[in-house]
């Protein structure tokens, strides 16, 4: 096995990583019928396409306000005029199911004594109501929004900032992310990266690559000898 060296802080992506994405449609699937798996796959892939658009526009807006213009996207695609449904949406994404195997390796990592971080796209706002309602606030050392540089991954300042924060090598972060373009963007700036390829993706074709690939969480802290 590809075991890491000299990790000192485990840095973890947010949206589809810790926080399932497609839990807020899930919550209102009787609402929206056979559309809601259409609706939530368009409102993931268009809510990334405008934090990388609007990064390379040079026109920053905060993930709230991206969220809620991919939505809307979503929803016209489909054929959804519902003002209650679409606030229904917005407020579930406050509160995000965290999958199942986040918080056991969580406390492997924290009993190890290693310092864990969030690094996300999301607002603050935002941030801080997914981990509250994970009842994961005692978990994490610091949640890192990309508010502070106002510009989204996979910019080199993001990442920056969770080096920044610990006074840290890249080298000695481990960062894992389920979305293989956050991966090779983390791996290119030097992290020593863990792809936990949740959904059975291919590889992206980008500069970095991760050190090892993962489906679940529980095969992360074997990794850093952790057991």
């Amino acid at each position: 096995m590809n075991r890491f060296t000299d990790v000192k802080v485990c840095v973890f992506d947010a949206y589809g990583t810790l926080f399932d994405v497609h839990s807020p449609v899930g919550r209102t699937a009787a609402v929206l019928g056979d559309k809601a798996p259409a609706v939530s796959r368009t409102w993931r892939e268009k809510q990334l396409q405008y934090t990388w658009l609007r990064s390379l526009m040079r026109i920053h807006a905060d993930f709230w306000q991206v969220t809620g213009e991919a939505l809307d996207f979503a929803l016209e695609l489909h054929g959804i005029d519902d003002a209650v449904v679409r606030d229904q949406l917005m407020q579930a994404y406050l509160t995000l199911d965290a999958y199942g195997d986040v918080a056991p390796a969580l406390a492997k990592l924290n009993a190890a004594g290693l310092k864990t971080a969030i690094l996300s796209n999301g607002s603050p706002k935002m941030l801080a109501a997914a981990v509250a309602s994970a009842g994961m606030d005692g978990d994490l050392d610091a949640v890192l929004s990309v508010e502070d540089v106002g510009i989204y991954k996979p910019d080199p300042r993001v990442y920056r900032m969770a080096v920044d924060r610990f006074a840290v090598a890249p080298r000695e972060v481990c960062f894992v992310s389920t979305n293989g373009w956050d991966a090779a963007g983390a791996a290119h700036f030097g992290f020593q990266v863990v792809w936990m390829n949740r959904f059975g993706q291919i590889s992206e074709r980008l500069p970095g690559e991760p050190r090892a690939v993962i489906e679940a969480l529980d095969a992360l802290p074997p990794l850093l000898d952790l057991g």
